[in-house]
């Protein structure tokens, strides 16, 4: 017999016993060398690309933090849980959140980068997601009131999400997405003062606009150029996009390794697809070092098809968890993306080369980001509102939703929890910013340009 969501709610309230509300983000064990916790990462990395990971890190407190995801794992595996498991995302800070277009072309706005996703504390994800709006805060000069309210209003936002989601039927949940369209909308009806309404409207238009304009013929009209042999070639951009001197040669036949992980539809479409071209782009900070391969493909009309192919290992989440029940990683990614967003690219799959994992999707779909630098306090704040509910409406789709929300309640103690963790996070992530600048300094880790 089912439990009623009364009694899932009444379950969820049970376990503040078991983890107290304002003890989430306590206990935390600093007790690690943050830069030997990074430096483990590099074994399986591009030693070449290394140096450029480093110094994209070091560069300011927050992009060190973007990069850090397994120094958090690490700290917060001491911290006490509810012990209510989700898909966790595994590294929701606010730059992996962003728009792109669903398959009816329409422009959502939801989770990204799925590298780290696995089952995992729900918890921890609020935690990874709360935690860079104080350094972001205090990055742009808002000092730290702000940092602990705009941390705050992520965590009231995906509590109240909850709370929302509790009382709905699992189908409704299942086919909830938040467009463009949906954002313009809630931010005009929040925002009482017309200043700050044109504000919003503004930043959100120029973003959508952006946006759209990030399509894949665009990115092919930039990639793409004809040889001196006069096939089309991918245009070489050294040192973030080049030809490897000894490409895997295999992946150059990635449409038919992977089109049998796609449906049978997408499967179809690829049969018509052959690759032509390959490079290595570096993207990202956290993720520099790693194999990033774009696909310059061609069906028999000459139109063209750009592939992405990202490393996937395991993820940081998992030493501190259950394992993987996927031997594949890039399974593993491209599950846990089909799990948690509300529309995913229909040509998502995966494949491996030379004994390396990687999954595959369309490469520049329309996506786009807010900018934080150009941020006010009030639009991070927003922000952060709507970071903190994606992120809810993205767990309740492995969950009973109920249970959390009972454990989270209706007063502010967990949003409150939350703002003072991020502070004291920000605090740490600071020290750790100058370690790893100091080991660059002494000659312990190399650095360079790019």
């Amino acid at each position: 017999m089912h439990a009623t969501t009364a009694e899932l709610i009444d379950a969820g309230r049970a376990l503040r016993a078991r983890a107290a509300r304002s003890a989430i983000g306590t206990g935390l064990d600093f007790d690690r060398d943050p830069v030997a916790i990074l430096e483990a990462q590099n074994a399986t990395r591009l030693a070449e690309l290394v140096p450029l990971r480093w110094t994209r890190m070091a560069a300011s407190p927050f992009t060190f933090y973007r990069g850090a995801a397994a120094v958090m794992a690490h700290d917060l595996a001491s911290t006490p849980m509810s012990g209510v498991t989700v898909q966790a995302f595994g590294d929701a800070h606010l730059s992996n959140f962003g728009l792109y277009a669903s398959p009816e072309r329409a422009l959502v706005f939801d989770l990204n980068d799925f590298d780290e996703t696995h089952p995992g504390p729900w918890a921890r994800d609020v935690d990874r997601l709360a935690a860079p709006f104080a350094v972001a805060s205090r990055q742009n000069g808002f000092g730290d009131r702000c940092a602990h309210d705009t941390a705050a209003a992520a965590a009231r936002a995906y509590r109240e999400t909850m709370l929302r989601a509790a009382g709905r039927s699992a189908r409704d949940l299942f086919h909830d997405m938040v467009t463009i369209d949906d954002l313009l909308t809630r931010s005009q009806e929040t925002a009482a003062d017309g200043k700050v309404r044109r504000q919003r409207a503004r930043e959100l238009e120029r973003t959508a606009t952006k946006a759209r304009r990030r399509t894949a013929d665009q990115a092919f009209a930039k990639l793409a150029a004809t040889g001196v042999d006069g096939e089309l070639r991918i245009v070489q951009q050294p040192p973030l996009m080049f030809r490897p001197d000894r490409a895997p040669a295999d992946l150059l036949e990635v449409p038919e390794h992977y089109r049998s992980s796609a449906s049978p539809d997408v499967e179809s479409l690829l049969h018509r697809y052959h690759a032509v071209d390959l490079a290595l782009r570096v993207v990202g900070v956290g993720s520099v070092g790693t194999r990033c391969f774009i696909l310059l493909c061609l069906d028999s009309t000459g139109s063209p098809l750009l592939l992405q192919a990202k490393e996937a290992t395991a993820s940081v989440l998992e030493p501190w968890t259950a394992a993987s029940r996927y031997t594949h990683m890039g399974q593993r990614v491209v599950a846990g993306q089909r799990i948690m967003q509300a529309a995913s690219d229909p040509l998502l799959g995966w494949t491996e080369s030379e004994g390396r994992h990687y999954y595959v999707r369309q490469f520049r779909d329309m996506k786009g980001s807010f900018e934080i630098e150009r941020l006010s306090r009030s639009l991070l704040v927003d922000y952060a509102t709507i970071c903190g509910g994606v992120l809810a409406r993205a767990h309740a789709q492995s969950c009973e939703p109920a249970v959390i929300a009972g454990y989270l309640g209706h007063g502010a103690a967990f949003d409150n929890a939350i703002g003072r963790f991020s502070l004291s996070y920000a605090d740490q992530n600071e020290r750790d910013h100058a370690a790893l600048r100091d080991a660059i300094a002494s000659g312990r880790l190399e650095a360079s340009e790019g």
